[in-house]
C-alpha cells in the first residue's frame, strides 16, 4: 500500500512554504516555567503523554518480572513474597495511572477543545490542577515503590489488605485515592467543555465520534471516581484506626468493599475502553473514506455503555456466595452490556465495506483493536454464564479476558491514536514503514502472549501463583515469548517517533487527508488553535462531499489562506 501522507522537504524555507506557523503552541513561549505554568490544553496533553510513558515502561518493567517468573514452573526466579508485589505493582502502575488516564488526559485534553472548534476547555486552570494532582499521586506511588511496594494485588481485597499485609498498604491506597481527583476534574472539564463551548454550528448530532465517547466517560468518571475514593478511604480508616468496616474479625464485612470496588472498577473498564473506542471511529472512517456507518447508533451506544456499566459489578461476586436470584439478573445485565459494544463492532465493520480503504500505520491499529476487543468481548461473555463463571473463577482464563478488553483493546487505540495525531501535534512526520512493522509486531506479541492463558486458565490454572504444574509450562514459555516480542513493538515507536522530532519531515497541515476540525488548522496548531473562529455547516465525516480534501491534500497547494476573514466555513 502507498503511504498516503503528505510532505515537503525539511527546512525553515519550506515551513513557510508549507503554510506552517512561524508561531506555535510548541514554541510560543520558552522555559521550564513556561510548561509547568501553562493554562494550554496542549501543551497539559503533552505533560500527560510525558508521565503515563514513564508509568507505561514502569509497569511494563514488572510485567516482564512476572513472565519471567513463570517461565519455569519451579519459583526460581522470585520469592512468593517478591512476586505478589511485581503483579500488584504491575496493575496498580498500569490501570490507574496508564489505562485509565491515557486516551483522555492525552489525546481528550489536546483533540477535544480543536474537535468542537473552542479556544482551550472550560477551566483551564482546573485542568493543569489535575495534572499536578496526578503528579503527586504518581509521586506516592513511587514511593511505596521504592519503599518496598504493596502485595495485595490492585484490588486491595480485605482483610487482607486492612489486617494482614505488612507491605505499604496506607501509601498505596492514598496515591489511588488522590488520582481520583486527576479523573474528577478532567471528565468535569470535557463535561462544560462540550456543552457550554461547541463552535458556531457544532450542534450535538455533528459531533465527532471521539467527542462522543469523552464525553459518556467523563459521565462515568464523575459518577463513579467518588465511589472509589470513598472505598479506599474506608480502607485507611480500618488499617489505621481499626475501625470495622470490611474485617469479620471487627463486625465488618469483606463482600461489602467487593461490592463498592467494583460498582466502580467495572465502569472504569469503560473508563479505559470507551475513549479508545472514539479514537477507532475517527481512525476507520478516515481510513476508509467513507461517513461512519450509523452515526447515531454508535454515538447513543456509548452513552448506553456508560450507563449500563454501572449494573453489571456482580459478575465479579458469583463465586462469593450472593444469591443464586442476584447472580441470575447480574448475568442477563452482563449479557446486555455486550449489545452497545457490539453496535460499534459492527458499525466499524460496515463503515468498512466497500471503503477506499488504506492500511497505513494507525489503520493497521485501528483493525488491531477490532480483533482484539471482540476477542475480549466474547470472552466476556464466557464469565458472565454462571455456570462456565464457576469454573473459570481465578484463573488465567480471567486474566487473558481483560488483558485483550482493557490493554488489546485500550493500549492499541492509543498506539493508533499516536501514530494519527503525531504530525498534528508536532508538525513532523515518522518513518510509515517501521511504524507498519511495530503495530504487526504488537498485534502478533500480543496474541502470542494472551492467547495461550486462555488455553492454561480453562485447563485450571490459577492466577497470583508464583508456581504451577510442570504440565503448564509449554504454554507459560509461548506466553513469556510473546511479552517479548510485545516488548519490541512498544520500544519501536518510541525510538522512531523521538527520531521523527530531530530528523522527520515537515507535515502539511492535513497529511492524511482526514476530516474534521483539527485538520482545519496549522500542524503544529497555534496557541489559540485557530486563527479564525470555525463555523460548522456539514455533518461529521462529511467525506462524500466533493470538495473534502484527496488523500494528498495538505501539501502547498492544498493550503489556503485563513487570515483574511473573520470566519472559517468548514
Amino acid at each position: 500500500m502507498h503511504d498516503v501522507r503528505s510532505t515537503v522537504p525539511k527546512g525553515e524555507a519550506f515551513e513557510a512554504e508549507a503554510g506552517l506557523p512561524r508561531t506555535h503552541y510548541l514554541n510560543a513561549t520558552h522555559g521550564t516555567a513556561a510548561w509547568l505554568l501553562t493554562k494550554d490544553h496542549k501543551r497539559i496533553g503533552l505533560l500527560y503523554l510525558f508521565a503515563i510513558s514513564f508509568f507505561f515502561f514502569l509497569g511494563g518493567l514488572f510485567a516482564m518480572f512476572v513472565r519471567l517468573e513463570l517461565l519455569t514452573p519451579e519459583g526460581d526466579l522470585l520469592t512468593s513474597e517478591m512476586y505478589n508485589t511485581s503483579f500488584s505493582m504491575h496493575g496498580i502502575i498500569m490501570v490507574f495511572f496508564f489505562l485509565v488516564p491515557s486516551v483522555p488526559a492525552v489525546f481528550g485534553n489536546f483533540f477535544l477543545p480543536i474537535m468542537i472548534g473552542a479556544k482551550d476547555v472550560a477551566f483551564p486552570k482546573i485542568n493543569l490542577l489535575s495534572w499536578y494532582i496526578a503528579m503527586i499521586a504518581g509521586f506516592m506511588m513511587l514511593t511505596t515503590l521504592l519503599m518496598g511496594g504493596v502485595d495485595t494485588g490492585w484490588t486491595f481485597y480485605p482483610p487482607y489488605s486492612t489486617t494482614g499485609s505488612s507491605s505499604n498498604v496506607v501509601l498505596a491506597a492514598l496515591s489511588i485515592f488522590v488520582m481520583g481527583f486527576s479523573s474528577i476534574l478532567t471528565g468535569l472539564n470535557f463535561i462544560v467543555t462540550v456543552h457550554t463551548m461547541r463552535a458556531p454550528g457544532m450542534t450535538w448530532g455533528r459531533l465527532p465520534l471521539f467527542v462522543w465517547a469523552q464525553y459518556a466517560t467523563s459521565l462515568i468518571m464523575v459518577l463513579g471516581t467518588p465511589v472509589l475514593a470513598i472505598t479506599l478511604g474506608l480502607v485507611f480508616a480500618e488499617r489505621v484506626f481499626h475501625f470495622g468496616i470490611f474485617d469479620p474479625k471487627l463486625g465488618g464485612d469483606p463482600i461489602l468493599f467487593q461490592h463498592l470496588f467494583w460498582f466502580y472498577s467495572h465502569p472504569a473498564v469503560y473508563i479505559m475502553v470507551l475513549p479508545g473506542m472514539g479514537v477507532i471511529s475517527e481512525l476507520v472512517a478516515a481510513f476508509s473514506r467513507k461517513q461512519v456507518f450509523g452515526y447515531s447508533f454508535v454515538a447513543a451506544s456509548s452513552l448506553a455503555i456508560a450507563l449500563v456499566g454501572f449494573l453489571v459489578w456482580g459478575h465479579h461476586l458469583f463465586t462469593s456466595g450472593q444469591s443464586a436470584y442476584a447472580a441470575l439478573v447480574f448475568s442477563f445485565l452482563s449479557f446486555i452490556v455486550a449489545i452497545p459494544s457490539a453496535i460499534k463492532v459492527f458499525n466499524w465493520t460496515a463503515t468498512l465495506y466497500r471503503g477506499s480503504i488504506s492500511l497505513a500505520s494507525p489503520m493497521l491499529y485501528a483493525l488491531g483493536f477490532i480483533g482484539l476487543f471482540t476477542i475480549g468481548g466474547l470472552t466476556g461473555l464466557f464469565l458472565a454464564a454462571l455456570g462456565l463463571d464457576l469454573h473459570m473463577q481465578d484463573t488465567y482464563f480471567v486474566i487473558a479476558h481483560f488483558h485483550y478488553i482493557m490493554v488489546g483493546g485500550t493500549l492499541l487505540a492509543y498506539l493508533g491514536a499516536l501514530h494519527y495525531w503525531w504530525p498534528k501535534i508536532t508538525g513532523r512526520l515518522y518513518t510509515e514503514a517501521w511504524a507498519k512493522v511495530a503495530a504487526i509486531t504488537v498485534f502478533v506479541g500480543f496474541n502470542l502472549t494472551f492467547f495461550p492463558q486462555f488455553i492454561v486458565g480453562y485447563l485450571g490454572m490459577p492466577r497470583r501463583y508464583h508456581t504451577y504444574v510442570p504440565e503448564f509450562q509449554v504454554l507459560n514459555v509461548l506466553s513469556t515469548a510473546g511479552a517479548s516480542i510485545l516488548a519490541v513493538g512498544f520500544i519501536l515507536p518510541a525510538c522512531y517517533l523521538v527520531y521523527s522530532l530531530f530528523r522527520g519531515g515537515v507535515a502539511s497541515r492535513n497529511p492524511w487527508g482526514a476530516y474534521g476540525l483539527e485538520w482545519e488548522t496549522t500542524s503544529p496548531p497555534p496557541t489559540s488553535n485557530f486563527l479564525v473562529t470555525p463555523i460548522v455547516t456539514r455533518p461529521a465525516y462529511a467525506y462524500t462531499h466533493a470538495d473534502v480534501v484527496s488523500p494528498y491534500a495538505g501539501s502547498t497547494q492544498g493550503e489556503r489562506d485563513t487570515g483574511t476573514e473573520e470566519t472559517q466555513r468548514v
